[in-house]
């Protein structure tokens, strides 16, 4: 049976893609801070293992990942989903703990977890394995107002280049997700009315999170001949080409 471990998998697209890889019969990890909602993720499924971490914690993330491979007795695949948004403020608007706050999540916390995927990887027989990493359309043209998060999705897409590099010895594959307008609870600010570049605020198009999971459910499940290395799914008609 195939694995995977999934961070911030007690909701939104981390929630949704842990449910399609446990319909799929995967093994899956599901990580996130708080144990209830994983453990109603995990509800009716034999195949999960519920694995309260905090992200931002180095030991805490290493005894999670050793413990699932030793559940396992490998580990196949990790999504690194895990990361929170701030609400729209110009640069000199922004405090410094909130800045440190977001990085130290959506940063750090992918190091580390990518880290310790990358070491029980590397060190496993047969070698290898996936990663893949939760970008943002925002790695490539920011929102409005949007400084700590999309600088911390540039750091994401240089993560996911450089661990594609340093892992091809290994049979290690790493690629990346750029997600637009899921219908989840960080997203659904967009259905509502967001401000655009012009200075408007707009209702935009939304998809179901579902599309979300079933791409990381392809990439994850090519072999490990073949790399997806960027993907982008998003709302069809969402101020995407041509934003700003």
């Amino acid at each position: 049976m195939n694995s995977i471990i999934i961070t911030g998998a007690g909701s939104g697209i981390g929630r949704s893609t842990a449910e399609a890889f446990l319909d799929a019969g995967w093994s899956v990890g599901l990580v996130g801070r708080r144990a209830a909602p994983l453990e109603e993720t995990a509800a009716a499924h034999a195949n999960a293992l519920v694995l309260p971490c905090d992200v931002t914690d180095e030991a805490a993330v290493d005894a999670c990942f050793d413990t699932a491979a030793k559940s396992w007795g490998r580990l196949d695949t990790v999504f690194n989903n895990a990361g929170v948004a701030m609400k729209g403020a110009l640069i000199d608007e922004l405090s410094v703990a909130d800045w440190r706050n977001l990085i130290e999540i959506n940063v750090t916390g992918a190091f580390l977890v990518a880290r310790a995927a990358f070491r029980i990887m590397r060190n496993q027989d047969p070698q290898g394995g996936r990663i893949i990493n939760n970008g943002s359309i925002s790695a490539y043209v920011p929102r409005w107002g949007s400084t700590p998060y999309t600088t911390s999705k540039h750091a994401i897409t240089g993560l996911t280049r450089t661990i594609s590099l340093d892992g091809r010895p290994f049979n290690i594959a790493c690629g990346q997700i750029d997600i637009g307008n899921a219908t989840t609870d960080m997203g659904s600010t967009a259905a509502g009315g967001v401000p655009q570049a012009d200075g408007s605020i707009a209702t935009e198009p939304m998809m179901g999170v579902e599309n979300v999971a079933n791409s990381v459910l392809h990439m994850a499940s090519l072999p490990l001949e073949a790399n997806v290395q960027f993907m982008t799914v998003m709302a069809t008609a969402m101020p995407f080409i041509g934003r700003g």
